[in-house]
């Protein structure tokens, strides 16, 4: 008999009829002789509803009362859950966050996990119940509701199988991690397996199959996650630590982001300690800046550009209209029209050839590049958002990911 932790998102647990399959499943799973705790997301478009409700009453809410509408998604999912489960006969106990003692800090919208009590769940296993964790929430110190942020359930489920040594499962409406978008790339294959490195610049990019939070908490603690689909019975993906000879040195994943706007200040002056008057206020408000690129000096100043969500944009813009202010630079523009498209690989930047071969692929097909990024398995161009998705098709054909990998026909 093991433990295994499993995580249904909010398509697995849409209606009353989802709800009631995903319930036969861990029925069927506990048959089998395995103990399950059940990370649910909120149903369907839940988690959007609710924002909308509370931005129809005002246009800023509380980040507090916002935190404790939000966690309500997730309840509703879990007690429904545990109601289909014991009309199957299978006792099963519902939990929220707190209830399965998830401690965070006091950021509301996006607080993170500091520690996990998890007794009241190994009691609750070892009196054999199946547990249902409502994901996405915490409590802090001060006993106050916190949110993860969007997508955190798998958070939740990997970071609770880490505390419970137990395996992680991830079933959402995709049936793996595929090399592209299949909505955007018919000829996308799914992959049999992917190391947490390489997931997690996926994931990072634009993948919305895992949370890259999920993926970084599963490669510190080593927890292996299978993703897999909730909707039909086939082989999922292995997200682990291996990564096998064949796929060294090979472009494995094409992930775009559409959810990116880019800040360009004007004429900053170009002397010690500018950068950090800059980003130092964005990180204490938690905006989260991703490709950095500044121009050369010229006569003293420079432009310097970055990207964030087009979400933290609104918060973002003032208060680097201030910060322009006071460190005496030109003006601030802003581009909500752009997104990001990459090629993740395993040692790619360790070879040559792959960004040469990535720019002529680009510009081959007529696609400007505004700005570029790289990590050791990761080239990240931004381009136009019109163009992404010709950009996601070029690049894909152009590394040959229609065709699979050497170790996945083993």
């Amino acid at each position: 008999m093991a433990l295994v932790v499993q995580k249904y998102g909010g398509t697995s647990v849409a209606n009353a009829e989802r709800i009631r399959a995903v319930a036969e499943r861990i029925r069927a799973r506990r048959a089998a002789g395995d103990d399950v705790v059940a990370v649910v997301s909120a149903m369907g478009d839940t988690t959007d509803d609710l924002l909308a409700l509370a931005h129809q009453i005002t246009e800023t809410p509380n980040e507090r009362e916002l935190d404790i509408l939000l966690s309500t998604g997730e309840a509703v999912s879990m007690t429904l859950m545990a109601m289909a489960l014991h009309a199957l006969g299978v006792e099963a106990v519902s939990l929220t966050g707190a209830q399965a003692g998830l401690r965070t800090d006091s950021v509301h919208q996006r607080a993170r996990i500091l520690a996990i009590e998890p007794e009241r769940i190994r009691r609750e296993v070892a009196a054999g119940r199946v547990v249902i964790v409502s994901g996405f929430q915490g409590i802090t110190e001060e006993l106050e509701v916190t949110t993860l942020g969007r997508g955190t359930s798998d958070l939740t489920a990997v970071a609770l199988a880490a505390v419970l040594d137990a395996r992680c499962e991830r079933y959402t409406d995709v049936d793996g991690v595929y090399t592209a978008d299949p909505r955007i790339e018919p000829n996308a294959r799914k992959l049999k397996e992917v190391s947490y490195e390489e997931m997690l610049e996926l994931a990072s990019r634009g993948a919305r199959v895992m949370q890259p939070r999920a993926v970084e908490i599963g490669l510190v603690y080593n927890v292996p996650i299978y993703v897999a689909s909730s909707f039909t019975e086939g082989d999922g993906t292995l997200i682990h630590g291996g990564v096998t000879m064949e796929s060294f040195n090979r472009v494995r994943g094409i992930p775009h982001d559409m959810d990116v706007a880019k800040i360009t200040l004007r004429n900053v002056p170009d002397r010690p300690g500018i950068a950090a008057h800059v980003f130092e206020p964005l990180a204490e408000a938690h905006v989260s800046v991703d490709v950095i690129v500044q121009n050369a000096s010229a006569e003293g100043s420079t432009d310097l550009t970055f990207t964030v969500s087009k979400g933290d944009l609104g918060r973002a813009l003032p208060i680097v209209e201030q910060i322009a202010r006071e460190i005496d630079a030109g003006e601030v523009a802003t581009d909500d029209q752009v997104a990001k498209v990459s090629i993740v690989g395993t040692g790619i930047q360790s070879a040559p050839g792959f960004a040469a071969r990535m720019f002529r692929c680009l510009a081959d097909a007529g696609i400007n590049i505004e700005m570029v990024s790289t990590s050791e398995i990761r080239i990240t161009c931004i381009v136009s958002a019109e163009r992404v998705e010709d950009a996601v098709r070029a690049l894909h054909t152009a590394f040959e990911l229609e065709h699979a990998d050497p170790a996945e026909l083993a």
